[in-house]
């Protein structure tokens, strides 16, 4: 058995519940490793997948790592549902009981810190994909430019729309973006998702997670619902409720991370 501990979360002691039917990474069962006043949910991993070397290489492996994020995320979804928890960064890893609890003991003020203001909060993740619509040909539609000039004043009629239907969906971004931040307690705003991550139809414009009291989350929900237009080539997307990954702060000032 390999002395490499996967851990998903933190949070305070006593235990009130590790559900023991989740699986974690790989399939292994979680279990608590317990700390001075606090606990970390872990699971025993492979060395040969989470070594520095391989995991690095892992990586890289979008396959390997969406199926790692998914047991990731489920182990840590089951947790906060019976405890508050501080959600840690994808492959943590510790080697051993001892690395956990020298961890526990390293950030205890960050993790004490992050769970006093996480409390009772969840995050919801809110994207906007917007398509350009192109304008309609206000002209009967010929076989073919009957000039040059015929030709470019199309070419920029086209342009013009496409233009103006992007500055569109940016300024619906921007006042959906302040809407609902006013109605939660913080707001993170992330890199628009391109290419194989955002897995969806059309661009993303809009990225944004907000943290939201567990109980308001209805109200959110529903205030999204109304704030979104009926308008061709735009969609919103709600996720969560999630764990509050985007708004643990646990940044290590003297090294950067939470520890390994």
């Amino acid at each position: 058995m390999s002395d490499l501990l996967y851990v998903y979360a933190v949070a305070r002691a006593p235990v009130q519940g590790v559900p023991a039917s989740i699986e974690g990474v790989g399939g292994a069962p979680v279990r608590p490793v317990a700390g001075d006043g606090l606990i970390a949910v872990v699971s025993d991993v492979r060395a040969e997948d989470f070594e520095e070397a391989p995991l690095r290489k892992h990586l890289e492996d979008l396959d390997w790592l969406s199926g790692t994020a998914r047991a990731h995320e489920s182990v840590v979804r089951a947790v906060s549902d019976v405890m508050g928890v501080v959600p840690l960064r994808l492959a943590t890893v510790c080697r051993g009981e001892s690395g956990v609890r020298r961890m526990l003991d390293d950030g205890y003020d960050r993790f004490t810190a992050n769970l006093d203001r996480l409390e009772g909060h969840v995050e919801w993740g809110v994207k906007l994909y917007a398509t350009v619509q192109e304008e309609p040909e206000k002209e009967p539609a010929v076989e073919a430019p009957s000039s040059g000039r015929d030709y470019l004043r199309r070419r920029l009629r086209s342009r013009q729309s496409r233009e103006r239907n992007w500055a569109q969906a940016d300024a619906l971004a921007r006042r959906l973006h302040t809407e609902l931040a006013g109605h939660a307690e913080a707001q993170r705003l992330h890199r628009p998702q391109s290419g194989e991550l955002a897995r969806a139809d059309g661009v993303n414009v809009l990225n944004a997670a907000f943290l939201v009291r567990r109980a308001g989350s209805e109200a959110f929900v529903g205030l999204v619902e109304r704030l979104t237009p009926q308008e061709p080539g735009i969609r919103v997307e709600v996720t969560g409720p999630w764990a509050p990954y985007s708004f643990a702060d646990l940044s290590d000032p003297r090294e950067g991370r939470v520890g390994a």
